[in-house]
């Protein structure tokens, strides 16, 4: 059996992309990614998830799908991040042949996880396939396969803010790109508003204090 398993990293993140990414594992290789040292990927440094996603990506047929800050920021004015994520994961099913794996696992980007299954259903075009689905909180911690997908999105995420570092270094560090790092609040607050850099999203709450707020020298 092939399995398909489907994760997302940079789902909470103010600074940068989302990335959702999507790997084809046989069953009868999960003892040897086990092996190897392959779990959730919050579970792993960021070198040793750069070495692992670099072998995961000779080994196995996958996909990565990124969507920008502008994306989101002009998706969430009629959609929610559920949504957006889920027209994501609705890609990477049809991107990865249907015919090259007979199960889906993915981390439930809905908090009713059968909704998931079925929206995941409606993706497959053939009907005839007969694939399985599964949608679980946490599956990235559960399931070799979806922590696989998990290392492959976080490793690019890492990857982009590296690069966003450097485009933005003369600025400051702007940290991790999550709401609660004191670096990136500090780097926020070094903008007006309408100062702000495509990078960020507009839409999270966090970034609504600074509308009327000053920079900071």
């Amino acid at each position: 059996m092939n399995i398909l398993g489907i994760d997302e990293a940079g789902r909470g993140a103010v600074i940068g992309s989302l990335f959702v990414a999507g790997i084809i594992i046989p069953q009868e290789k999960e003892v040897m990614l086990e092996r190897m040292g392959v779990k959730d990927s919050k579970r792993l440094t960021p070198q040793r998830r750069k070495v692992l996603a670099r072998k995961l990506k000779k080994m196995f047929e996958y996909q990565i799908i990124e969507i920008t800050a502008v994306d989101i920021d002009k998706l969430r004015e009629s959609i929610s991040l559920n949504n957006i994520e889920e027209i994501a994961v609705g890609k990477l099913i049809k991107q990865l042949n249907v015919y090259h794996y007979n199960k889906i696992i993915l981390d439930c980007f809905d908090v009713n996880p059968k909704r998931a299954e079925n929206k995941c259903k409606s993706f497959i075009d053939d009907k005839s396939t007969d694939v399985e689905i599964v949608a679980e909180h946490k599956a990235d911690d559960n399931y070799i396969p979806v922590s696989a997908a998990s290392i492959l999105a976080k490793e690019r995420r890492d990857e982009s803010i590296e690069d966003l570092k450097k485009e933005y270094r003369k600025i400051g560090d702007m940290g991790s790109g999550y709401p609660s790092d004191p670096k990136t609040k500090s780097f926020l607050k070094k903008y007006k508003y309408n100062e702000l850099p495509n990078t960020i999203r507009k839409s999270w709450k966090p970034i609504e204090s600074l509308k009327n707020q000053d920079p900071v020298d």
